[in-house]
């Protein structure tokens, strides 16, 4: 049962994460679904070779100390009411989706038996982790596929419904690395969510209720729309450009942190106290 002080946790991952060095980011992860108390649960269901991206991340999560990991390969929506994959889910204190593609994820899991018990566990503080395409999925409404290193205009980004683990954001990864900017300002237009996040590679967002925290080695860019005070969505053809006004822009990289409710950037303590937040606003 869900009580006052239970905490959400979420690991969300921009794709390409260190799986052979120090792993701060799966390192984080296991220690907050329990250390060496961990059971994880891989889901495979967005790779196309779900076995070898499973054992792959046994490996990690196996030398990282977790006390179980197990694979819940999930190839059709009927592998998604398997009694031995709910009871494994029941039993687990952290899941992490694997990358691949975010609409294979949820065509085979979405109002499923297997996403009702994630969602159970979760709503009890379970962790859930995805990098790449597990990143995407986690709002309620995702970046099903989209064209990056562009300008941004309405035909550049399909949208879909993702699992809402975090609702009424928008997420994409691998951002930097793909210059997807564009897309992700598209993606927020189509689906006025108000907050995008953009991340890096090898970069993770963890948010524990309503404050997020940045670790890895890049960024995550934040695009607050919510209060945007013009777009041309309403005029335009889908091939032609999107204008934005008044869209505040947040960079954030390892240590600094991001409040969900009051949608304003946390200064690192390990930051002097007279410097300043390096956070740009802007119109875009």
């Amino acid at each position: 049962m869900t009580d006052s002080t239970t905490k959400r946790q979420l690991v969300i991952i921009g794709g390409a994460e260190d799986r052979d060095g120090d792993s701060q980011i799966l390192r984080e992860f296991v220690r907050r679904a329990g250390g060496l108390k961990a059971k994880i649960v891989i889901m495979t269901a967005a790779a196309e070779l779900p076995r070898d991206v499973g054992e792959n991340y046994i490996r990690v999560f196996e030398r990282l100390g977790a006390e179980a990991v197990r694979i819940i390969d999930t190839e059709t929506r009927d592998d998604a009411s398997s009694s031995t994959a709910l009871e494994a889910i029941a039993q687990s204190t952290g899941i992490f989706f694997t990358g691949g593609d975010q609409a294979r994820i949820t065509s085979i899991l979405k109002d499923t038996e297997i996403d009702t018990a994630i969602h159970q566990r979760f709503s009890e503080g379970m962790v859930v982790a995805g990098t790449s395409a597990g990143a995407a999925m986690m709002p309620d409404k995702m970046i099903v596929e989209g064209d990056a290193q562009t300008h941004p205009r309405m035909e550049i980004v399909a949208m879909g419904p993702g699992l809402a683990f975090l609702p009424g954001v928008v997420i994409d990864q691998h951002f930097s690395q793909r210059g997807r900017l564009g897309r992700l300002l598209s993606a927020l237009v189509q689906e006025p969510a108000g907050l995008g996040f953009g991340i890096d590679e090898n970069t993770a967002m963890i948010v524990t209720d309503h404050l997020i925290e940045v670790i890895g080695e890049g960024s995550v860019t934040i695009i607050d729309e919510s209060e945007a005070t013009y777009n041309n969505m309403g005029e335009i053809l889908k091939d032609e450009p999107l204008a934005i006004f008044g869209a505040r822009l947040h960079i954030l990289p390892n240590g600094y942190k991001f409040n969900l409710k009051t949608r304003q950037p946390i200064l690192n303590q390990n930051s002097v106290a007279n410097v300043s937040i390096p956070v740009a606003s802007t119109n875009i």
